[in-house]
């Protein structure tokens, strides 16, 4: 598949009675951003989609760079993540070029263990970065 067939992905964040986070996902390039804070009305429809896209982007076999730069997410956010993370495994296990960017606030440690656990859970390599 080519990557000009397939659509940017652009979801803009939102805050109210729910937070959505902002979501930019870039065909041409393979850089993924999501950005903000997560706490969704409709948690599975909201990652449903993000994986749909990167699917359908994995039929490229270009690499992929993903920024995850969210300052707060809830429990149910957290296992939408880990089911993204868990595709990007499988990307990289079978030959794709995955790098996974995880910015977080330097005064926030329980956002860099959320990293941490992370990867022990997918055996991802994620570059951690306190800003």
């Amino acid at each position: 598949m080519e990557s000009r067939n397939l659509q940017p992905l652009s979801i803009q964040g939102e805050k109210g009675t729910f937070y959505v986070p902002h979501v930019h996902f870039d065909a041409e390039s393979g850089h993924c951003l999501i950005e903000g804070e997560s706490y969704l009305e409709n948690t599975w429809a909201f990652f449903g989609t993000l994986l749909d896209w990167l699917k359908a982007y994995a039929q490229t076999q270009k690499p992929i760079l993903f920024d995850f730069k969210l300052s707060y997410f809830n429990t149910s956010s957290s296992k939408g993540i880990l089911q993204l993370l868990e595709f990007l495994q499988s990307y990289e296990e079978d030959g794709g070029e995955v790098t996974i960017n995880w910015y977080y606030p330097a005064h926030d440690e329980d956002l860099r263990e959320e990293a941490e656990d992370f990867m022990i859970d997918t055996n991802l390599t994620i570059h951690l970065h306190a800003v």
